[in-house]
């Protein structure tokens, strides 16, 4: 036999290392992710940050926001821009700009108060009453069109009030998340194997989310934003879809949009805080004040029923909250006092 090369031996040594130490940091990821998950119990669930090590942690966001020139929407964006200006440079706060994107087509009375870049609505019929599908549509066009300085986006709502500086939360492609408890990819399987093949993987693979609060690489959702879109609108086309997630719809679109194109989410459940449901406030960053709370005057929830003392977004949709609201009664956990007093 001929004399084996000293060079071709190293080189088949060194090979088999980086294939032996590639195939240990999958499996260690694997393991990793997939433990941990859908641990609840953690403030956060870990991603494989060995893979994400010094991206993210420390760049500034754009705070975006879809709305539209109605009174109800315009009373919850002068809240919202407000309390941005309040934490925005409050130490721990990666805060960037702020966007109110306004998809009526036409500016409004609000363009001098709240940096606004407006945008086209939906043809005429298309959102069939649901006015939320203009939303996928209208960060579309704001990614093709306006200038963003930032490299990440924060999606968030009108009725979003923030409690406490926020950091970015997200850590390279792997964008932010809050898991909504409502949200459960696993129990509509019939229905999201319409938009999510099988070759794509398991149902499981579709994070518990919704566009918002999302945290997310400017590069990454300028993939996913069409997607979002499209799906959006098939969902909403497709009457049994349509039955099946009713006033959710939209959300789960974007989380089967993201897993298309195997974008996955770090859940954060300290992101959002949700009152009645969540009682404190604690080190929570927003409060998202869209479920109406209801108590009699022992201070106990009616949640279901009108209670002696509410407070309710939807009982204002002809313009903003009076500012001599009374006082809830004892007994009312923090975390309502306190959405009343920022709104």
């Amino acid at each position: 036999m001929k004399r084996v090369s000293p060079l071709f031996l190293v080189l088949l040594v060194l090979g088999f290392f980086f294939a032996t130490y590639n195939l240990l940091t999958m499996i260690i990821h694997y393991k990793t992710y997939t433990s941990e998950q859908w641990d609840f119990s953690n403030p956060f669930i870990q991603m494989p940050w060995n893979l994400m090590e010094g991206e993210g942690s420390n760049s500034k966001y754009h705070v975006a926001l879809t709305a539209t020139d109605a009174p109800y929407s315009q009373w919850q964006c002068r809240i919202m821009y407000y309390w941005y200006k309040k934490v925005k440079e409050m130490p721990g706060s990666d805060m960037g700009k702020f966007t109110r994107i306004l998809h009526s087509g036409k500016p409004d009375n609000l363009m001098e108060e709240i940096p606004t870049f407006v945008v086209d609505p939906l043809p005429e019929g298309l959102d069939r009453g649901y006015i939320v599908l203009n939303r996928p549509w209208a960060f579309v066009q704001w990614l093709e069109k306006a200038m963003i300085d930032e490299e990440y986006i924060l999606m968030a709502e009108p009725d979003h009030v923030f409690v406490n500086p926020l950091p970015n939360l997200a850590r390279g492609k792997h964008p932010a998340g809050f898991p909504f408890f409502y949200i459960k990819p696993s129990d509509h399987k019939h229905v999201i194997r319409k938009y999510y093949p099988e070759e794509k993987g398991p149902v499981t693979n579709i994070d518990p989310i919704g566009n918002s609060p999302v945290i997310i690489k400017k590069s990454v959702l300028e993939k996913i934003a069409p997607t979002w879109m499209n799906i959006s609108l098939r969902m909403k086309d497709d009457p049994v879809t349509d039955k099946e997630f009713g006033w959710v719809l939209e959300m789960y679109a974007y989380a089967v949009a993201s897993a298309l194109h195997d974008v996955h989410h770090i859940l954060h459940k300290d992101f959002m805080l949700q009152p009645p449901w969540d009682t404190e406030v604690g080190k929570k960053f927003i409060i998202h004040y869209t479920y109406g709370c209801d108590y009699n005057l022992k201070g106990e929830l009616t949640y279901g029923k009108i209670g002696e003392w509410r407070f309710d977004k939807r009982s204002y949709l002809s313009g903003p909250p009076p500012r001599n609201l009374s006082l809830p009664p004892p007994g009312v956990p923090e975390s309502v006092l306190s959405t009343q007093c920022c709104c």
